[in-house]
């Protein structure tokens, strides 16, 4: 496979400040693979990652960025490897040690060394020693790109399920009745929860201010839902649709609003589990109500990203044709166009785009 010496690819210069540039392909280190994007599909973190010119985490201006990915390996660098030319891959955007007192818990998503990598809206990206080692896998020949890219936000989706104890609440105590989900935010992470919840013996309520998405929802698999105003205040509706008014055995947040992260938890029942999924700005205060913690024994919990065991089985869960996951694609665009399908997101006209790149 002939590799160009420069590529095409969206450089991020500040906030709302994005450029196309033709760059040099990077060259190669030990252990490391050159990535010809397939497609790449954007995310509600880029979106953030380009209304603030960054991320505290994840990367700083100026720099490539995008981090759904698949595609082609185009070439490898020295020393062994595990793939070869021409293979059909999917790259995480993380990379656990895998030696840490976390990664030997298997709380991979913790590692105290993590490291990511961005900049997938572009012809080709240098995947790093540590990623093809321990976050990158062949994809099947029959699963598209555009699906295979979503192997990511999926696998943070399942890492958020396996915080949920679906296996211990699934069937409320004492009844014979399924246990309740709420999902506030019907964006495609929410979607996605409610797609891979869809599978489990719950009965699932969405909640979101967006009728043509709850539309969505209801086709992915949830079994009611809420139409709720923005700026929260609204668990008083939403615990109006669970059994009694009494409120779910599992609420989940995937809007990362504060206002939302007070009433996902105002809208527990007793016992109920509160899975904060979506991630709110650094500093952010939500006021909690002590005594309903302590004398309803809520169970409340912060939950981060993905693991390789959770990207193995997204993988496997986006190679079943009947999973609806693409119908969180809203369309596709060329590297060129990265901006307008950021805007597009922002606008709340596009769910997920795909970024076609070259393989």
């Amino acid at each position: 496979m002939m590799v160009p010496e420069r590529m095409i690819g969206a450089v991020l210069t500040g906030p709302e400040q994005l450029q196309i540039r033709e760059l040099p392909v990077a060259a190669l280190g030990a252990g490391e693979l050159l990535l010809r994007v397939g497609a790449a599909t954007t995310c509600g973190t880029d979106v953030k990652v380009y209304r603030r010119g960054g991320h505290p985490r994840m990367l700083k201006v100026p720099t490539l960025f995008g981090h759904e990915m698949a595609g082609t390996v185009a070439a490898l660098g020295s020393g062994g490897h595990k793939f070869s030319v021409g293979e059909r891959i999917v790259v995480a955007n993380s990379a656990p040690c895998g030696e840490c007192d976390y990664c030997r818990r298997k709380r991979h998503n913790l590692c105290r060394s993590l490291v990511y990598l961005n900049g997938a809206f572009a012809e080709y990206v240098r995947v790093p020693a540590a990623f093809v080692a321990r976050n990158t896998y062949r994809i099947p020949d029959a699963l598209p790109f555009a699906r295979a890219a979503l192997c990511e936000p999926l696998a943070c989706v399942l890492h958020g399920l396996d915080a949920c104890e679906l296996e211990r609440r699934a069937v409320s105590s004492g009844t014979e009745e399924v246990a309740e989900v709420v999902v506030f935010g019907a964006g495609p992470i929410g979607l996605l929860f409610v797609a891979a919840l869809a599978r489990e013996p719950v009965r699932i309520i969405l909640a979101d201010p967006n009728p043509d998405r709850l539309a969505l929802g209801e086709r992915m698999g949830a079994h009611d839902s809420v139409h709720i105003a923005r700026g929260g205040g609204q668990a008083r509706a939403v615990r109006a649709a669970t059994r009694g008014g009494e409120g779910a055995e599992i609420v989940i947040d995937a809007t990362g609003v504060p206002q939302v992260w007070r009433d996902a938890i105002d809208t527990a029942c007793i016992g109920g589990l509160v899975n904060l999924f979506g991630g709110c700005a650094k500093g952010t205060e939500v006021p909690l109500d002590t005594h309903r913690v302590h004398y309803d024994e809520l169970t409340i919990k912060g939950v981060y990203h993905h693991r390789p065991a959770t990207m193995q089985r997204a993988l496997a869960l986006l190679s079943d044709p009947d999973f609806p996951a693409g119908l969180l694609l809203s369309d596709t665009v060329s590297i060129a166009q990265v901006e307008s399908a950021l805007r597009a997101m922002i606008d709340k006209r596009a769910l997920k785009v795909v970024v076609q790149g070259t393989a």
